[in-house]
């Protein structure tokens, strides 16, 4: 009698024991962690141990297992497949991971069945994309990352970023994500507020979006405009790149606003303090100056003295010895001395002379009273009669004055 009891009792035990197969979800409480990285369980009414390794813990990254698990914590796992034999009573390679995955790929299925949108981190920048830590890896294609081509995508590495989900398929861990549309939708709500209060003439605060060999898009706030490369400075820049930096602050100045086009022209320039500004203290008369001649005409060459401003040397002030054409002693690029023999700060003009800081020659004196009889006719200024109007330079009456207008009189 006592026999056939042990015996039942037996196997109501061995009944009591529950049969572990590939894709259960079983509980197993934490043993030991060994030193391997790995944690070694005890699956709970199965009487079997199982191991969990330290990338299937957790969907983050693990740099100590002992920070996400200790002994003695019960866990919900996944039989991922047998290991061992049956003579050592089985063993089973188990995941907590996949159970996390498994819910937030239910979470975003469920956002994107209601439309919603996620926000996610970027990890890594791959050929082709992003690579997003959404609880489970997502891609976001690079045509899918904003609304203009980018071509460094490592300065989206570490951004947290909204995107909208494109497509989700949970058995082939496949989720592809965008930020265009975030971008897109962003940009019309930004455009619309902006384009009807932004005005010609307007300074305001902006940051430097991108850079190409022409210019430099400046955020104003979802909106890019665009600064000329010929408006960034005062003084000539090859390209923007040179004296900007992506991420910093400007302020601008808004040339035009064209609302049908979305395009705004802006400058940084004109934020600054002008080039003719205090001319006359910085080039008061009789101020000797270095310049570079910036070009030449058949009546004389313009100097530049300061970025942004030109002076004319008047041939007749280039040498104290006779020359047919300024380009028989300078040439564009040359640097010189000049010394500054008038100033028009209203009308941007500066009158220079090289030949005013040279030795007078000694039969200078000869000459003059050889060409007495010249002398003799209305004198003119330091500027010739045949000079043409110059678009930045000076205006045929400019060069010779009223008593041009008088000779006939």
């Amino acid at each position: 009698m006592a026999e056939n009891e042990n015996n039942n009792a037996m196997l109501e035990a061995l009944d009591s024991i529950k049969t572990v197969n590939v894709g259960d979800v079983v509980k197993g409480k934490v043993l030991q962690i060994d030193d391997d990285r790995q944690a070694i369980v005890g699956i709970e009414d199965a009487g079997v141990e199982g191991v969990v390794p330290a990338n299937q813990l957790t969907t983050k990254p693990v740099e100590d297992i002992n920070d996400v698990v200790k002994v003695g914590d019960v866990l919900d796992l996944v039989v991922i497949s047998k290991i061992g034999s049956d003579k050592e009573n089985g063993s089973y390679l188990l995941s907590h991971r996949r159970l996390e995955a498994m819910k937030v790929w239910d979470d975003i299925q469920k956002k994107f069945d209601a439309g919603e949108t996620i926000t996610a981190k970027v990890t890594q920048s791959v050929k082709g994309g992003l690579v997003v830590d959404a609880g489970v890896r997502g891609f976001v294609p690079a045509s899918m990352i904003t609304d203009h081509y980018v071509e460094d995508l490592n300065q989206f590495k570490g951004q947290e970023l909204e995107f909208k989900i494109i497509e989700i398929e949970p058995s082939e861990n496949r989720l592809i994500l965008s930020h265009k549309e975030i971008v897109k939708k962003e940009h019309e709500e930004a455009a619309k507020k902006i384009f009807s209060e932004l005005a010609a003439g307007d300074v305001v605060e902006g940051k430097v979006a991108r850079m190409t060999n022409f210019g430099a898009f400046i955020d104003l706030g979802g909106v890019d405009g665009l600064v000329h490369v010929s408006e960034i400075s005062y003084d000539h820049v090859d390209k923007p790149s040179d004296v900007l930096e992506v991420g910093q602050d400007v302020k601008v100045k808004v040339l035009n606003v064209d609302p049908e086009r979305e395009r705004i022209s802006l400058s940084i320039k004109q934020t600054l303090p002008g080039p003719w500004d205090d001319i006359e203290e910085k080039a008061a008369v009789d101020t000797v100056l270095t310049g570079t001649v910036k070009r030449l005409t058949s009546f004389g060459a313009f100097v530049e003295v300061f970025p942004g401003v030109e002076g004319l040397v008047h041939i007749s002030q280039i040498s104290h010895k006779h020359i047919a054409t300024p380009a028989d002693v300078l040439k564009p690029g040359q640097e010189v001395k000049v010394k500054v023999i008038n100033v028009d700060p209203e009308r941007q003009r500066l009158g220079l002379s090289i030949k005013a800081l040279e030795e007078k020659p000694a039969d200078s004196d000869d000459n003059h009273k050889r060409n007495n009889r010249n002398n003799r006719r209305p004198r003119r200024n330091n500027f010739a009669a045949d000079a043409p109007e110059e678009e930045n330079g000076f205006t045929l009456g400019d060069l010779i004055g009223d008593e041009l207008k008088n000779a006939g009189k």
